[in-house]
C-alpha cells in the first residue's frame, strides 16, 4: 500500500484495469505459484491497476484465509507499480470483515461488491456502503449491479463520504448514468469522483460509455489476450473507431455471443483463455462450471482469429496471461 491516492494511481497508468483469476491446484486448493505468475504477467502487460479476488477472482469462492493470501500475493508481486484494489462484498458485517483483511495485507483500495442477495432500498445502501468505507482507512469504489442500484441522489450521497472515490456500473443504463454523473457534478462541483464501465467485456460498450465521459473500465479479456485488449484500448483513447469497430465486430461481439451460451461463462471462460495461453490455473469451484469442449474449441479460434485483426497482425510468443510480454511503455 502507498500513500499516493488511489484515484490518481488509477489513472495515471495508460491501460485496462486487471481482473486476475483466481489459481487452484490440482486438489482444488490454492496454487499461489501460478496466481503470482498471472498477476506479474499482466503488470508486465500494462495493466492500470490489479483487482484482485473480485467477480473474476470467484471471491464469492474464497474463505478468508484464502482471500487474505491472494491479496497479499498480488501486492507482492505488483510491488507498488500499479494499485492493488480487492473485493469485499456480502453484509456489512462480513463485507468490514474482508475490507479489514485487504488493508492488512498490503491493498491499495477496496471495491465494494454488492450485498449478498437481499434488495435494500436506497437508504439501506447508503448505511451500508458508508460503513464499509469507515471500517478501514482504504479508499473504496462501489459496484453498480444485480441487486444494487442507485438513483442520483443515492451517489451524491455516497460522493460526499470521502473515502468512496468512484462507482463502477455494470447495470448498463446509459440513462441513468449519464443522470448520476451529471447531478454529482451539479451537487458536488470539484469533487474527483471516478466513474468505471464494469459490464461483463466491458469493450463492447466502451464506445457507448465514452460518449458519456467514462473512459476507465475492467476488461476481462486483458486477463487471456492482453495484446487483444490492449489494442482496442489504444484505439478507444486514441479515438481511434476503425480499429476499435473491426476488433468489436470480430472478436469481442462473437465472445459476447459464446460467453451468453453458458452461465458463469463470465468467469469460467476467462479462466479457459489463461489456460489456453499457457498457464495452468485451474478449473473454477462449484457453483461455476467449465465450458463444454465445443465452446472451448471456439474460444481457442477466436483469439487466434482475435490476434489477426490486430493493427500490427499477431506479434511474437505469447506469455503465461495469452499475449505478448511486451513492457507497459510499448503497451500503454
Amino acid at each position: 500500500m502507498t500513500s499516493a491516492p488511489l484515484a490518481a494511481r488509477l489513472t495515471e497508468v495508460a491501460g485496462p484495469l486487471f481482473f486476475p483469476v483466481t489459481a487452484y491446484g490440482p486438489d482444488g486448493g490454492l496454487d499461489l505459484d501460478a496466481y503470482r505468475a498471472h498477476v506479474r504477467a499482466g503488470v508486465d502487460a500494462g495493466a492500470a491497476a490489479v483487482f484482485a479476488c473480485c467477480g473474476t477472482g470467484e471471491f464469492h469462492a474464497l474463505d478468508p484465509d484464502e482471500f487474505r493470501q491472494c491479496v497479499a500475493a498480488a501486492v507482492e508481486e505488483t510491488a507498488g507499480r500499479v494499485p492493488v484494489v480487492a473485493g469485499a462484498g456480502y453484509g456489512t458485517a462480513l463485507a468490514v470483515r474482508y475490507a479489514r483483511i485487504a488493508e492488512e495485507a498490503g491493498a491499495d483500495g477496496l471495491l465494494a461488491l454488492p450485498p449478498y442477495l437481499v434488495v435494500a432500498d436506497q437508504e439501506g445502501l447508503v448505511r451500508h456502503y458508508t460503513a464499509l468505507a469507515a471500517a478501514t482507512s482504504l479508499e473504496t469504489i462501489v459496484y453498480q449491479r444485480d441487486n444494487v442500484v442507485f438513483t442520483p441522489a443515492t451517489v451524491v450521497a455516497l460522493a460526499r463520504v470521502e473515502k468512496i472515490i468512484g462507482l463502477k456500473d455494470g447495470y448498463g443504463d446509459l440513462d441513468l448514468l449519464q443522470r448520476i454523473v451529471s447531478t454529482v457534478r451539479r451537487e458536488l462541483p470539484g469533487r474527483e469522483f471516478l466513474y468505471f464501465n464494469g459490464l461483463p467485456t466491458a469493450e463492447l460498450t466502451g464506445l457507448a460509455y465514452r460518449g458519456i465521459g467514462v473512459t476507465l473500465y475492467s476488461s476481462a479479456v486483458f486477463a487471456f489476450a492482453p495484446d487483444i485488449a490492449l489494442a482496442f484500448h489504444r484505439a478507444l483513447t486514441t479515438g481511434d473507431d476503425a480499429t476499435a469497430t473491426r476488433l468489436l465486430d470480430g472478436f469481442f461481439v462473437p465472445l459476447v455471443e459464446l460467453r451468453n451460451l453458458g452461465r458463469g461463462y463470465a468467469v469460467s471462460l476467462v479462466k479457459a483463455g489463461v489456460r489456453l495461453g499457457g498457464l495452468d490455473v485451474g478449473e473454477v469451484r462449484p457453483p461455476l462450471r467449465e465450458p463444454g469442449a465445443d465452446h472451448l474449441k471456439v474460444l481457442a479460434e477466436l483469439i487466434e482469429h482475435g490476434r489477426t485483426l490486430l493493427p500490427d497482425g499477431p506479434t511474437g510468443d505469447f506469455g503465461p496471461t495469452g499475449g505478448t510480454g511486451g513492457t507497459r511503455e510499448e503497451d500503454a
